[in-house]
C-alpha cells in the first residue's frame, strides 16, 4: 500500500510539474529569458562601466548573427536582466542597512520600499509599452527589453545612497545628478536606436517626432523615480 501510494504522489507530483511548466511556457518564453542573463564577469563590468560613464561609447548598434541578436556576453550593447536583478536585490539590502544606521528599520518599512520599487517599475515598462503601441512603433523591443531597461537605474540609485552614506547629503546629490544625466544620456542612446528601427525610420516625420519625445520622456523619468526611491535613506 505504501509503495502505491508513493508512486501515486510520484506521478500526480509529474503532472503538477508539467502543468506548470506548460503554463510557464505559456506566457513566459525561456528561451528568450535565457538569453538576457548569458552574461560573463567581462560584460558586467563593461556594462557597469558603461552605466556610470556612457559618454565615450560610440556604437550603439545591437549586433547580430544571421538576423539573430548576439548574447550579451559577445556584445555590450544588449541589454540584460542580470545586472537589474541584483541590482534590486542589492538596493534592497543597501536600503535595509540605511534604515538600520538611522535606527528606523522595521521590516514592515523595507518591505513597502522593496515593492515600491517594484510597482514603479511596472508603472514604467507598462507607459512605455503604451507609448509604443500608441506611437506604432516597429522595433525590436520587447517587455524584457524594457524591464531591462528599466532597471539600470538601481545601479545608480545604489552609488547615490552609498555616496550618501559615507558623505552625507551634500555627497548624495552630487551623485544623483552625476548618475541621473548618465542614466539619461545612455536611456537616450539606446532606446533611440532599438525603437527607431530602419521600417520606422522611414515613416512620416510626426511619427519620428512621436518616437522621439517618447524616448526623451523615459529618460527624463529616470532622476524623479530615482530621487523618489532614495531621498529617504541619506539624512
Amino acid at each position: 500500500m505504501a509503495t502505491a501510494a508513493m508512486a501515486y504522489g510520484s506521478s500526480i507530483a509529474s503532472h503538477g510539474k508539467d502543468m506548470v511548466n506548460k503554463e510557464l511556457h505559456r506566457f513566459v518564453s525561456v528561451n528568450k529569458l535565457k538569453y538576457f542573463f548569458a552574461v560573463d564577469t567581462a560584460y558586467v563590468a563593461k556594462k557597469l562601466g558603461l552605466l556610470v560613464f556612457p559618454y565615450t561609447h560610440q556604437n550603439w548598434e545591437v549586433q547580430y548573427n544571421r538576423d539573430v541578436p548576439l548574447p550579451p556576453r559577445q556584445d555590450l550593447n544588449a541589454p540584460d536582466l542580470y545586472i537589474p536583478t541584483m541590482a534590486f536585490i542589492t538596493y534592497v539590502l543597501l536600503a535595509g542597512m540605511a534604515l538600520g544606521i538611522q535606527k528606523r528599520f522595521s521590516p514592515e518599512v523595507l518591505g513597502l520600499c522593496a515593492s515600491t520599487a517594484l510597482v514603479w517599475m511596472v508603472i514604467e515598462v507598462l507607459a512605455l509599452l503604451l507609448g509604443l503601441y500608441l506611437a506604432t512603433v516597429r522595433s525590436e523591443l520587447s517587455t524584457f527589453h524594457l524591464l531591462a531597461y528599466s532597471g539600470y537605474k538601481y545601479v545608480g540609485m545604489i552609488l547615490s545612497v552609498l555616496t550618501g552614506l559615507l558623505f552625507g547629503s551634500d555627497g548624495y546629490y552630487v551623485a544623483l545628478a552625476w548618475t541621473s544625466s548618465a542614466l539619461m544620456y545612455f536611456i537616450v542612446r539606446s532606446l533611440r536606436t532599438a525603437a527607431l528601427s530602419p521600417d520606422s525610420m522611414g515613416g512620416p516625420s510626426s511619427q519620428q517626432r512621436v518616437q522621439l519625445y517618447l524616448t526623451l520622456g523615459a529618460a527624463a523619468f529616470q532622476p524623479l523615480i530615482i530621487y523618489w526611491l532614495t531621498f529617504h535613506l541619506v539624512r
